[in-house]
């Protein structure tokens, strides 16, 4: 998915793992969004995962921080 600018940066089972991670990326002043999140809640495991999406543009800077975060 890459429309409107915005790309893919990670995709999650979890609805708040997706929230914890965008809660991240807004403390680093990064805008992003989870696509799915009510569909996600809805279904079954796997059948329909959140989306954390970022402004292309972002991209590279949110992967950074989240994996700064990640791999302390």
């Amino acid at each position: 998915m890459s429309n409107d600018g915005f790309v893919v940066l990670r995709e999650y089972n979890s609805v708040n793992d997706a929230e914890w991670e965008k809660s991240i990326l807004d403390g680093a002043g990064i805008y992003s969004m989870i696509r799915n999140e009510l569909m996600s809640a809805i279904y079954p495991i796997g059948a329909m995962s959140a989306q954390l999406v970022v402004r292309s543009k972002d991209k590279a800077k949110a992967e950074e921080v989240l994996n700064a975060y990640t791999n302390d």
